[in-house]
């Protein structure tokens, strides 16, 4: 018999006998259970994921992963692919490193632009009992050595975007695949990654610990963040950078320090832009209690966009490639704007939540339109559809599809829907121009393919108010 199952049977005699044999045993049974507890739990390993690479960036990276007990973590940091050179950067600040007994976060900064790195990562088991009380209880590391490489003007030019994944993993996999077969530089996650999440360690089952076979799929390629409406949702989500760091503050002004998920980018010929559309419903919707600020949060942006697509490697990139999450145009009358209450939406839309975002292409799309954007990316719809330029819109618009594998519905309720599909959105620059590929997740099939011709840089640019 285990020594718990001895005791515990022990405690029930005792409780037979009468309350002072109840007293003596229970404590016993307590103190031996979380002994055991303790034990067990350094037996677990340490280390409990693939790093994750956050934040592609020309000069820094982020690396998360995940541990199973309090711990400090680092990553090991070279140039050469022996790691003879490597270099120790630790989780956290200057002054105090980061423990933490789920998520370890590692910023690498100093680095070089369009360069490859190679690491490895590792934690100390940590026991901590008090400010004057804590201890190393040993060390794991991964024994495997990844590697990276920096964005930059001298990267090469091939993204990859997934989009509404929203926790499926049989989608999820499916798009990881496909981009495992494309190898692109970055792949941009175009946005609800989420549902509600309500734990760090639902955010981790998402992020670090995914449910599809590739469990290593971030650990050599790097990752940019548009969050969707989803991402937001949820007491966890609210906390998003304690999965998910926010971008580093030495890449935008003082002023525009609170937007940690916006990016511009240069990767090769292409600049990528990323901005965050938030919420498909007002701040005033009741279910949120007023406990939204999304409206004020656009408007920052358009500052934000302004400022960055003035930077020298942005504006003279010859592509302009813009990524949100929900589309910034919709031809169908019928489709909530999302600048309407849900009590103005009755009758009018066939929904009470934004299908698309009017605000959002009012504040940006002129200014990127004046910039010379060829395309903008987006999600949130479920459904694949592309909007070539026209008089009125002189960037294409494409919106990827959704988590459904070719039809929606379980058991008797199941029917096919073909034109509802996951897709991987490619770009790249070939001969001189853009190419931009849609591939179908179901079929494995190229869905659509688009070409663009470089856009015209101006020596200076400036915007008309």
């Amino acid at each position: 018999m285990k020594r718990r199952e001895f005791l515990r049977s022990t405690a029930l005699i005792a409780a037979a006998t009468g309350m002072n044999g109840v007293a003596q045993a229970a404590p016993t049974l307590r103190a031996e259970e979380k002994k055991e507890d303790a034990a067990a739990e350094e037996q677990k390993p340490l280390l409990a994921s693939a790093p994750m690479l956050q934040n592609y960036a020309e000069t820094s990276m982020g690396v998360a992963f995940a541990v199973s007990a309090l711990a400090n973590g680092y990553v090991l940091l070279s140039e050469k692919p022996d790691m003879s050179d490597a270099r120790k950067v630790k989780g956290g600040g200057f002054r105090t490193t980061d423990i933490s007994d789920r998520v370890i976060l590692v910023r690498l900064t100093g680095l070089k632009p369009a360069t490859t790195y190679y690491y490895r990562i590792g934690a100390d088991r940590i026991e901590y009992k008090g400010g004057y009380s804590m201890k190393v209880l040993g060390n794991e590391e991964d024994p495997r050595t990844y590697h990276f490489t920096t964005a930059g003007a001298g990267a090469e030019a091939h993204f990859c975007v997934i989009n509404d994944t929203h926790v499926q993993w049989t989608p999820f996999g499916a798009a990881i695949e496909k981009v495992a077969q494309l190898a692109p530089s970055c792949v941009i996650w175009n946005g609800d990654a989420s549902n509600t999440e309500e734990t760090i360690e639902a955010q981790m089952r998402i992020y670090l610990q995914p449910g599809i076979d590739r469990k290593d799929y971030a650990a050599c390629l790097p990752y940019l963040f548009c969050p969707g409406n989803h991402d937001e949702r949820g007491m966890a989500n609210r906390h998003l950078e304690r999965v998910w760091m926010y971008r580093q503050q030495d890449e935008r002004p003082g002023r525009d320090w609170d937007l940690g998920r916006n990016f511009a980018v240069r990767m090769g010929d292409i600049a990528m832009i990323g901005l965050d559309t938030g919420e498909d419903k007002l701040d005033s919707d009741k279910r949120f209690a007023g406990l939204f600020n999304n409206e004020a949060y656009r408007v920052a942006q358009t500052e934000w966009l302004r400022d960055a697509l003035l930077q020298p490697e942005i504006a003279r990139a010859p592509f302009l490639v813009a990524f949100c999450h929900i589309p910034l145009y919709d031809s169908r009358p019928k489709l909530n704007p999302g600048d309407v209450s849900a009590e103005e939406a009755k009758g009018k839309y066939s929904a009470d939540y934004a299908g698309w975002q009017r605000t959002c292409a009012q504040l940006w799309t002129p200014l990127l339109a004046q910039a010379g954007c060829q395309v903008i990316i987006t999600a949130h719809q479920h459904c694949y559809r592309y909007d070539a330029p026209d008089e009125t819109r002189p960037w294409a618009h494409i919106v990827g599809g959704g988590p459904n594998m070719g039809f929606v519905g379980e058991g008797e309720k199941r029917r096919e829907t073909p034109n509802l599909f996951p897709t991987v959105i490619e770009g790249c620059v070939k001969d001189g121009r853009l190419q931009v590929t849609v591939h179908n997740c179901v079929t494995g099939l190229v869905q659509d393919s688009f070409s663009y011709a470089p856009r015209k840089v101006k020596k200076r640019l400036k915007f008309k108010v």
